[in-house]
Order: C-alpha cells, then structure tokens, then sequence
C-alpha cells in the first residue's frame, strides 16, 4: 500500500459543497482505503492505498459525486511527493509567516502560459517559483491582497488546489505516522 495526501478543491467554503469531515472518512475507507484521516475541514485527507496515483484521484472524485451529488477535483501525492515539497522549501529564505506561504498543487505540471502570465504582473512584494507540478507562492500582505494570487485566479490551469504552508507542514506529519 501507499500512503497519499488526497487534497479536495473547494469543498466546505460558504454554503456550497458541505462535506461532513467524518462522511468523507466513512466514504473513502467504505471504498476500500486503510488509514484514513483528515486535517481541518476543507478537504485535506491522507490514506492508505493500493491504486496507482493516477488511478486514486478519478475514483475518489468519482466516489464524492455518487455519495454527495456535485463534481469535487481531486489532487493526489504520495507521502514522498510531499514530503519532498516540504524538503525543498523554496520560498524559506522569505517567507515569515506559513498562513501567508502558499503551496498550489496542481495534477499536471504549470504550463508555460500560466508562468507567462505571472511572469507579465507586478509582483509588489509577492515572490513564486515553479517547481513541475507546484506552484509555491509567498504573500506577505495575504493572498486577497496579492497581484499573482489575482492573476492566478484569472488563468486557466490544470486542475489544482493551494494549501497554506502551515497545512502543507501538517499534511507531511500525518503522513510520517
């Protein structure tokens, strides 16, 4: 078995797309995963498999559309995959507050016209770096008030979802047990 981080997009935000933390638990063991938990309430699981990464994230978001009735996107890495985000750290040097430090997973690498478009915007005091499928991110006035994050938010993309620094660091010690 492999140990995954699953990493739902823009479940329990406002009123739309409530997903119970222990429905979601019930539903992915209920579909044959070993080891599932979650962190916070807006879509970030880790568990036990025996599909292939490429195979986890289309029956998970299968499973969340049969069980609560709307699409989910799915992202999907494996312990080492995340682990390794974490080792690289790219923005450390500048980054002094993790809820203001972003990771974007993405399940296809960033494509040259996103970079494009983010490499055409004034920054301010924003930074980023693109490392394949992760697009990491650091907003020292918040990501609201953030030119990339607003460009980002423009641009079409492979499906992806952005989790804060201090979640990514959490998603990792999950993993390790």
């Amino acid at each position: 078995m492999t140990r995954y981080a699953v990493l739902l997009r823009g479940i329990n935000v406002g009123r739309a797309h409530r997903i119970p933390m222990a429905d979601l638990r019930e539903l992915l063991t209920a579909e044959g995963h070993a080891g599932v938990a979650t962190l916070l309430q807006s879509g970030n699981v880790v568990l036990d498999s025996d599909r292939p990464a490429g195979e986890l994230a289309p029956s998970v978001e299968q499973a969340l559309e049969r069980r609560f009735g709307f699409a989910v996107p799915v992202v999907v890495r494996t312990r080492d995959e995340l682990l390794a985000v974490v080792a690289k750290d790219p923005l450390g040097s500048v980054a002094t507050d993790p809820s203001r430090y972003v990771v974007s997973f993405s399940n296809a690498p960033v494509p040259a016209e996103v970079q494009e478009r983010l490499a055409a915007v004034d920054p301010e005091d924003d930074v980023y770096t693109v490392d394949g499928r992760e697009l990491y991110l650091w907003c020292p006035h918040g990501q609201l008030q953030s030119p990339l994050s607003a460009a980002l938010a423009k641009t079409a993309g492979p499906v992806g979802t952005a989790r804060n620094w201090a979640t990514v660091l959490k998603l990792a010690d999950l993993l390790q047990r």
